[in-house]
């Protein structure tokens, strides 16, 4: 299995250094992806999704140091959070650095869950950056809980579909915590 992993790891990276897109699975839903400093691979998920390019999109991250690379201040609660949370979560962080204004939201924020998929790690540790990851859906559609329900106009549209449909779909979409300007938390779901 590992070689397999590796394989795509390499064909999918080799996609995304190119300003390709690519569909892949995540610990949660499938998902749709591009490297996040290059405006015209996250313009065209924002086209295959047929989605509001004011609606932002989240990245996912290999662990808490890459995180630091892009988020100016954390919040030590936060931090404590992601060590101690058991199930996957997306944390929206304020005054965001290093990373594309089109995936931003208010007040520079951006989405971050670190993944625990060994797909997801081994190519981001291979990019050397964040993965943009956002459902494999249309914009407005339940997201899909296996592989099989993802619409075919997605795996047209997109450069390359990881091959490594698994027993293991899930339709469990990340918690998401959002860090005010205040600096509370809130739950978002």
């Amino acid at each position: 299995m590992c070689n397999i992993i590796e394989k795509e790891v390499e064909k999918a990276f080799q996609i995304i250094s190119k300003g390709g897109t690519i569909v892949y699975p995540t610990e949660t839903v499938w998902g749709i992806g591009c490297d996040p400093m290059n405006n015209t691979a996250i313009e065209n998920i924002y086209k295959i999704k047929n989605r509001e390019s004011n609606n932002p999109m989240l990245c996912i991250v290999n662990n808490m140091t890459m995180v630091r690379e892009y988020i100016k201040d954390i919040p030590k609660e936060i931090e404590k959070i992601i060590i101690n949370n058991s199930t996957p979560t997306t944390i929206i962080y304020n005054n965001s650095k290093n990373i594309s204004d089109l995936l931003l939201g208010d007040n520079r924020s951006i989405g971050l869950r670190i993944t625990s998929n060994k797909f997801c790690q081994k190519l981001i540790t291979k990019l050397g950056r964040p993965l943009v990851s956002t459902s494999a859906n249309i914009s407005g559609k339940k997201a899909t809980s296996s592989f099989k329900e993802i619409d075919t106009k997605i795996l047209k549209e997109v450069d390359y579909v990881v091959n490594l449909q698994s027993d293991n779909d899930s339709n469990m979409a990340s918690s998401i915590i959002k860090i005010n300007l205040d600096g509370t938390i809130t739950k978002i779901r």
